[in-house]
């Protein structure tokens, strides 16, 4: 071993992984609750440890150099095994922080309460901080590092980015138990699509697929009402606006309580495809152990209605 040797640290090492993360010394201050100066000076004392120069300076942001690069990986898995040996010395329970989740609609409206109990069981020293936004927003904030986690329609295509796949949603036709439709029977889509169909908001998956579809096997286009919003969509079914597609286990206690019928069509929708998703650069083990409850969570909702699948 070089006895001249000089040791850094496990903070040196992150705030060497948030800088190379965020392209800021300012952002990652931020992040670590510090000041500036602060994190150029544990860089500077990385820097002289490693012998390497980490770092290009630029007017507004900084970038790794080529041997930054090449020890950013060996840096992370370093910095990986700290954080697996903390969590093995410091149970859930002691967990302290804020974790700030982002939330499509769907998951509000079906199992978000039920996590948000199993967090509170499991990390009751952890406080949430909750955005509920359309999943390209969600995409965006993550990859933005404004918030930790996400459930949204995923996964993302990043390679920083981590998702664990949840149970699907199926998607149903409902409408107005009065809106004037044949019973009893399978419509066709030229039947469904006499009246409009009210759909999630123009930037979504599941828009896009019932604009293909209609615009490559209807010959008249029918009238389309995207909605931003889960609750407007309800609302403009039972006021038989149109016909709706919505996730069975939203419409459900609708349908139950009689203010919405399901319309049995030969096609349907995809059904909707969620992920928890997290940023694994740089590694968040509070967002990673929030991602695997989720998990836990979405299937055990999934077992209750009775659409779970077998892995």
């Amino acid at each position: 071993m070089n006895d001249t040797m000089i040791p850094f640290n496990i903070k040196q090492l992150e705030t060497f992984l948030l800088v190379a993360a965020f392209g800021s010394f300012r952002k990652a201050a931020e992040r670590l609750n510090t000041t500036q100066p602060a994190v150029s000076t544990r860089i500077a004392g990385l820097e002289e440890a490693l012998g390497a120069k980490l770092f290009e300076r630029q007017a507004s942001t900084v970038r790794l150099t080529v041997q930054g690069q090449q020890l950013l990986p060996s840096a992370q898995s370093v910095l990986k095994v700290a954080e697996r040996l903390q969590l093995t010395a410091k149970s859930l329970s002691e967990t302290t922080g804020v974790l700030r989740l982002g939330v499509s609609e769907t998951i509000v409206h079906t199992w978000l309460p039920d996590f948000l109990k199993q967090l509170q069981a499991n990390c009751p020293l952890v406080d949430a901080d909750i955005l509920v936004d359309s999943s390209a927003t969600l995409r965006s904030e993550l990859m933005s590092h404004r918030i930790d986690l996400a459930f949204l329609m995923g996964p993302v295509s990043e390679y920083a980015i981590e998702n664990i796949n949840m149970p699907p949603f199926p998607l149903v036709w409902v409408c107005a138990p009065n809106l004037e439709l044949p019973k009893g029977r399978k419509l066709t889509l030229c039947e469904l699509t006499r009246f409009p169909v009210i759909s999630y908001a123009r930037t979504t998956r599941p828009y896009t697929e019932i604009y293909r579809k209609f615009s490559r096997d209807l010959e008249e286009m029918p009238r389309i009402f995207p909605a931003n919003s889960i609750a407007a969509a309800l609302k403009m079914a039972m006021s038989g606006i149109g016909i709706a597609s919505l996730p069975h286990d939203v419409v459900l206690e609708h349908t139950m309580a009689g203010k919405l019928r399901i319309v049995d069509c030969d096609w349907h929708p995809s059904e909707l495809e969620f992920t928890a998703s997290y940023s694994s650069e740089p590694s968040n083990p509070l967002a990673e152990q929030a991602a695997q409850l989720a998990a836990c969570t979405a299937h055990s909702y999934a077992v209750s209605a009775g659409r779970a699948r077998t892995q």
